[in-house]
């Protein structure tokens, strides 16, 4: 069988060279990202380049994934570039502070002060960081030093609880969306989405700039748990991001809301990606801790799409070992994950005819024991509704659409390949057993169930279910 879930991993310094970044590909990157928080636009129009000759010199295609940076909500510089902050010492965030000090530093997002008031807690560095608010005084916000610490420039402010008014798409998002429609990015990151509202505007301003990618909204507000279901609604993904979430809501909420997370996604099948940390210690050392491996595994046993590598790959002295062992992990986690196929179907309807003969196709394969599954897809919806559901058994997708193949990448269970299709069934159909039979997926005299629509070319018109025993054209 081959791995079931899929890889994520961020670009950088780290692998900017493009033998290793052939070698990241090669050992199981499926989705490359593009992190908009660093760099300029002609940098990620060079890595997204690199990234398609890279693959294309080992015969394959990978997703591309542009992350924009969202509101950038931190604090200032200061004048000896950090200070020590003691618990029980006053501190202020000051508006119009140019360059801070013990006392006070300023501030990037200059709307805080109308965001909190006494009593609010704001958390900075990753929570490392934590100030009771006292009062606001106009662009001052006195605080008091609970969590003491280091505190350097340009460190994020999160507020617990949530209730920071930033907008999810920032001026510069407007003009990344273009950057990644030029690099023809396959899947969009939004940063930050607290509602609905805030993916319709981002689908909008892709579209407008001629984008064709995927949209993945990225969970890491408290109020974006409140709004999750009509997120994922407006999505065609989510991002369980635990970082920023965890410091609003709190590390020991996050583990049962990435669960719920990732359940709520698939029954309304959208794809996931669990992201944070999940392998962090490889930045600087060759393994990872049981601990890593555990949530790595954790994940894949909550049935997310894809496991995100961020600086493990982008900035880590080990970046292809990282992914080479993630894959591992994720192999290792899919074979103890027993199938539910039947129980997955009770209580189900299924309305359209695609979904149908898509559930159909699985529940075949799963009882006859088939080698594989061919869905021959043009829009790759066959194939989504497939991946929400392991059969045990391989799906393989062929499409005559390199955007779609590039798309698939992120499916879980799903292994996306080029077919050219032309306007002849049967012919198409014998391209499709060759093309498995060729890459030593099925031997012949295996079964193999498959999904065809008629007419062909058709998107989203899957009707046609066939079991074929290889090597028999006239079966």
């Amino acid at each position: 069988m081959p791995r079931a879930t899929k890889i994520v991993a961020t670009l950088g310094p780290a692998c900017s060279e493009p033998a290793i970044l052939k070698r990241m590909l090669a050992a199981g990157v499926d989705v490359v990202r593009l992190n908009f928080s660093h760099g300029k636009g002609a940098d990620h129009l060079e890595r997204a380049r690199a990234v398609r000759v890279a693959a294309r010199e080992l015969g394959r295609e990978v997703g591309i994934l542009a992350d924009l940076q969202g509101p950038k909500i931190r604090i200032g510089k200061f004048a000896e570039g950090k200070v020590e902050l003691k618990p029980g010492q006053r501190f202020i965030l000051d508006a119009e502070c140019d360059q801070g000090d013990a006392a006070r530093v300023g501030l990037d997002y200059k709307e805080l002060v109308h965001d909190v008031g006494p009593g609010s807690v704001l958390l900075l560095d990753d929570g490392l960081i934590k100030l009771d608010v006292e009062t606001v005084d106009g662009p001052r916000i006195i605080t008091r030093v609970v969590l003491g610490g280091t505190l350097s420039n340009n460190k994020g402010i999160n507020r617990m609880g949530g209730g920071l008014s930033a907008p999810a798409l920032t001026a510069k998002d407007m003009d990344d969306v273009k950057t990644a429609a030029q690099l023809e990015a396959d899947f969009i990151g939004v940063s930050f989405p607290k509602n609905k509202e805030d993916m319709y505007m981002a689908r909008q301003l892709v579209r407008a700039a001629g984008g064709r990618g995927q949209l993945i909204a990225k969970i890491e507000r408290a109020e974006a748990i409140t709004a999750l279901d009509e997120i994922i609604d407006a999505s065609d993904g989510i991002m369980v991001a635990r970082g920023d979430l965890a410091v609003e809501v709190g590390n020991a909420a996050v583990p049962g809301l990435q669960k719920r997370m990732i359940r709520s996604a698939l029954e309304k099948n959208k794809v996931t990606i669990t992201a944070t940390q999940m392998m962090e210690s490889m930045i600087h050392n060759p393994v990872p801790t049981r601990a890593e491996v555990s949530d790595v595994a954790n994940a894949v046993l909550d049935g997310t799409d894809a496991v995100m590598l961020s600086a493990e790959t982008a900035a880590g002295r080990y970046p292809v070992e990282t992914v080479e062992i993630m894959a591992q992990i994720c192999a290792e986690a899919e074979k103890t994950d027993a199938s539910t196929l039947d129980r997955d179907f009770l209580d189900r309807t299924f309305t359209r005819i695609d979904q149908s003969v898509a559930m159909a196709t699985l529940f075949t394969a799963f009882h006859l024991r088939a080698k594989a599954i061919a869905a021959l897809t043009d829009s790759g919806s066959t194939a989504l509704w497939m991946s929400r559901h392991d059969p045990g058994t391989p799906i393989f997708a062929l499409t005559p659409k390199l955007e779609t193949q590039r798309r698939m990448n992120l499916y879980r269970n799903v292994q996306p390949l080029f077919l050219e299709q032309s306007t002849d069934r049967d012919e198409v159909l014998r391209a499709a057993e060759d093309l498995l039979l060729t890459r030593g997926q099925v031997q012949r005299g295996d079964l193999v169930v498959l999904t065809i629509g008629e007419p062909m070319g058709k998107s989203g018109g899957t009707n046609t279910m066939k079991i074929v025993r290889v090597g028999d054209h006239r079966s």
